[in-house]
């Protein structure tokens, strides 16, 4: 099944780090957060991408064609450093097609741009680009196959120290609490879609607006409630976030590592 990769975005919350490279290039680790969705999508054995570029898509296609895989592989070097002998290897099987969708489309509009490289699939994966998460993407796919709708997205819990209030017209306020653990939950960027989102997509829409509102009436807008961990990096703080996670090598995201419970 293709997976449409949508990073194109300017990734402006991530200021820090987007006024020089596009957002999917910050690294957790040595690799970036792009590269981390690719492998929890492989591990699943979803090889085949279609990247929607847009601000900065050049580094994007730099970081694959000059891709290195020695950073995040065990490797031997000898005869003075002019062999190398990979142990394990990253993405020698995977299909990248490489799309300029535009400096200023949304997201609607590069799924538009990118349809040509989706004939003959009845069903693709697609995905922000901008969060990680231990999502058991098999059971969500098969929870789609067996339902008869056309788009599905899985709904997590916000990862926001923000809270919710709940007031009445007068701004008596009767409750407040974590936003977490108020029961709500969020849009968190992973997609199951049919061929048929197409018909409910028009010129210039944003995916989740107009046609989500569509299959809504329709009774075709699925969603996929995942309690587990979820995080996306929208701000510096977010990255950082990241980067400890990974610095103490707690990483639910990376289900392709031995015990971490992802079946392929």
């Amino acid at each position: 099944m293709k997976v449409v990769l949508f990073c194109g975005g300017l990734g402006t919350r991530l200021r820090e780090h987007s006024d020089t490279i596009p957002k999917p290039l910050v690294n957790i680790g040595v690799r970036p957060i792009m590269w981390h969705l690719m492998r929890y999508y492989a591990h699943y054995g979803h090889k085949d991408f279609v990247l929607c570029l847009g601000y900065r898509g050049d580094m994007i296609r730099d970081y694959f064609l000059s891709y290195n895989e020695c950073l995040s592989n065990d490797f031997t070097l000898s005869t003075g450093g002019k062999q190398i002998e990979l142990h394990s290897r990253d993405m020698t099987d995977w299909r990248i097609t490489f799309v300029d969708t535009g400096l200023h489309s949304n997201i609607g509009q590069r799924l538009s741009r990118v349809r040509q490289y989706l004939a003959g699939e009845e069903m693709f994966l697609a995905n922000y680009s901008d969060g990680l998460s231990d999502i058991p993407l098999d059971r969500m796919i098969s929870e789609f196959q067996q339902q008869k709708r056309v788009a599905s997205f899985a709904a997590v819990s916000p990862s926001t120290s923000f809270h919710a209030v709940k007031s009445d017209a007068t701004g008596l306020v009767s409750s407040i609490g974590p936003l977490t653990g108020q029961g709500h939950a969020i849009n968190g960027g992973f997609f199951v879609l049919r061929q048929q989102i197409f018909d409910y997509l028009k010129e210039g829409e944003e995916l989740v607006d107009q046609p989500f509102a569509r299959l809504i009436d329709s009774k075709l807008l699925g969603a996929y409630r995942h309690t587990g961990f979820w995080q996306a990096m929208d701000t510096f703080k977010d990255k950082i976030t990241f980067d400890r996670m990974e610095s103490r090598g707690e990483c639910p995201w990376m289900v392709w590592k031995p015990g971490r419970g992802g079946t392929a």
